[in-house]
């Protein structure tokens, strides 16, 4: 028996160091397995998301947002990849589809964002936390708050929101001073050999015209754009939609022979040298880093400074 004591006593020992060590094993795999989590509430319900994402997939247009945020960008849809205003942060991020989940799985993301609708979403949410938007289910502050919140930035988030709405509202007032309360102004875009005009939420800048600003929308555009979002139409009527003042988007290869045409140089705003061209694949999204571009570039275009 005294002999058999110290055996045991040794057994125990050992046991004791192997428990030891698989606890320690174990918080080492749990520390490494990833950051801590959250719960976002989404649209589709509670979802478990990273506490401090750092490889995020975004499939839709919510880029900029996660810039301002200073979430890392590991994947991006086509037109935040042709956006030369975030070429720089975007550079070591690939550009992908939903429907590129081989892609996908090798950026090994934490995160994946993208609108309702998404296609292969279900196989979305096994390579990674997936959380989808619908588009303008929510204002265009409220979305950059609710970005804040998926990825654990509320508070930097809501005070960019509030500073903009200062800003922007100061700078409307600043602008219909100089143009009158009764101008109008007109987002027009000229893409794919098509001519568009825009209602109230569709980006171009017209959320900072129309909704910060509270400048006036012709009419022609009120009763076909503003509902709709936005409205395609031809030359020959283009005159009827466009406002005292244009803000004309524009891309590289669309056709400018709109520009040359009597119906466009017969208008006022071009008459008056009050077509302010941008742009497209700068101005297109109303994230909050572009919402900033497309602010500073109205002040700069009706003000001067």
């Amino acid at each position: 028996m005294k002999k058999l004591f110290p055996v045991l006593f040794i057994l125990v020992l050992v046991l004791a160091a192997c428990g030891s060590n698989d606890s320690s094993n174990s918080e080492e795999k749990a520390s490494s397995s990833g950051n801590e989590t959250i719960t976002y509430e989404s649209e589709d319900g509670p979802v478990e998301v990273p506490a401090d994402p750092q490889r995020v997939v975004v499939l839709s247009s919510y880029v900029g947002d996660l810039i301002d945020l200073d979430v890392p960008i590991v994947g991006a849809d086509a037109w935040s990849m042709q956006n030369p205003r975030f070429e720089d942060a975007l550079k070591d991020a690939e550009e992908v589809t939903e429907d590129d989940l081989e892609k996908i799985i090798e950026l090994k993301p934490d995160l994946i964002i993208g609108l309702t609708g998404l296609k292969n979403l279900d196989k979305l949410k096994e390579i990674a936390p997936t959380v989808t938007f619908t588009y303008g289910k929510l204002n265009y502050l409220d979305q950059h708050v609710e970005i804040g919140k998926l990825v654990n930035k509320e508070d930097e988030a809501q005070a960019w929101a509030d500073d903009f709405t200062k800003r922007a509202t100061e700078t409307g007032e600043q602008i219909k001073e100089k143009i009158g309360a009764d101008a109008t102004v007109s987002v027009v875009e000229n893409f794919d050999k098509q001519l568009y005009v825009y209602g109230d939420n569709w980006g171009r800048g017209t959320e900072v015209l129309y909704q910060a600003m509270g400048l006036n929308m012709p009419e022609k555009v009120k009763e076909d754009a503003l509902e709709a979002g936005y409205f395609a139409l031809s030359t020959e009527v283009l005159p009827d939609y466009m406002g005292d003042y244009v803000i004309f988007s524009k891309f590289d290869d669309a056709d400018t022979s709109v520009e040359d045409s009597e119906s466009f140089q017969n208008t006022t705003a071009a008459k008056n040298n009050q077509v302010y061209e941008v742009d497209g694949n700068a101005f297109y999204f109303n994230d909050s880093n572009t919402l900033d571009y497309q602010l500073e570039f109205i002040k700069e275009s009706f003000l001067g400074n």
